[in-house]
């Protein structure tokens, strides 16, 4: 892990300001999600990326009750359902 020399305080209801370097170079604009994680003793900010419930694959994304599925994933699906061949693509 990289430092950067930027040192931030927390405010009183525990909120931190992301510099803009950082936000620019990462990608990050207002109201981006961010994922937080726990390693060890380090705080870790992910930019939110959805990604399928079943492979974790960001491509061909379909939102089914909430969740989202991959094309991919429903091919599967279907065809451990008998819906089609298993030959099938």
């Amino acid at each position: 892990m990289k430092g950067t020399g930027i040192v931030r305080k927390l405010d009183e209801l525990g909120r931190i300001t992301l510099p803009i370097e950082l936000r620019r170079t990462l990608g990050v604009s207002e109201r981006d999600p961010l994922e937080i994680f726990v390693e060890d003793d380090k705080i870790i900010l992910r930019k939110y990326e959805p990604t399928d419930i079943f492979n974790g694959s960001t491509d061909d994304l379909y939102e089914y009750c909430g969740k989202k599925v991959s094309k991919d994933s429903i091919v599967e699906l279907a065809k451990l359902a008998g819906i089609i061949d298993k030959d099938d693509k």
